[in-house]
């Protein structure tokens, strides 16, 4: 830790590049960068290696979707292996918060992509050209959890059935910005 000469700016060196200071909390990805795909491990699905592929090619997310619904991505970083992974998801967004909804498509298992969530909550979410640094929070049964499961259901109806067809309650994850501390 170190501090300016009157002491009152404290800042924590987290990793290479990343500072906490007192009003400005860590986020692990906040460096990196948009369409490098060298710099993210290699998706092993086609279709979503091909969306990936259109969206960098493009720089904007807008170059794919699903269901004819807009998609935005998310950088995380893997649970095991701790290099940066990127999935699109659906795109629900309120008051610039997002929600990533664990749904694989109404399996008996949530996604590849959860447990490096759950292991590491700080995200990057693409939302059309731009970037931005956010940290997940996994929503609980209750009132919150039901306003972002409707909006959720809005932007693609598909996930109300995904809901029917497995006995686990679909996780949700709401991205939105840090805290100041």
């Amino acid at each position: 830790m170190s501090g300016d000469a009157a002491g009152g700016n404290r800042r924590t060196v987290i990793g290479v590049g990343l500072f906490m200071d007192d009003k400005t909390p860590a986020h692990d990805l906040a460096d990196a960068a948009i369409g490098d795909p060298t710099a993210y491990l290699p998706e092993k699905s086609d279709w979503v290696a091909d969306q990936l592929r259109a969206i960098d090619a493009a720089g904007d997310t807008r170059a794919a979707s699903i269901q004819d619904r807009s998609v935005v991505v998310i950088t995380m970083r893997g649970a095991r292996s701790g290099m940066l992974r990127r999935v699109p998801l659906m795109r629900v967004e309120h008051d610039g918060a997002y929600l990533a909804v664990a749904s694989k498509g109404g399996a008996p298992e949530n996604p590849a992509w959860f447990h490096n969530i759950v292991k590491n909550p700080d995200v990057l979410v693409q939302d059309g050209t731009s970037q931005q640094p956010l940290r997940a929070r996994m929503l609980e049964e209750g009132e919150e959890r039901d306003a972002w499961w409707n909006r959720a259901v809005e932007a693609f109806p598909s996930y109300a059935d995904y809901q029917t067809k497995t006995d686990r309650l679909i996780p949700v994850f709401v991205l939105e910005k840090p805290a100041a501390g």
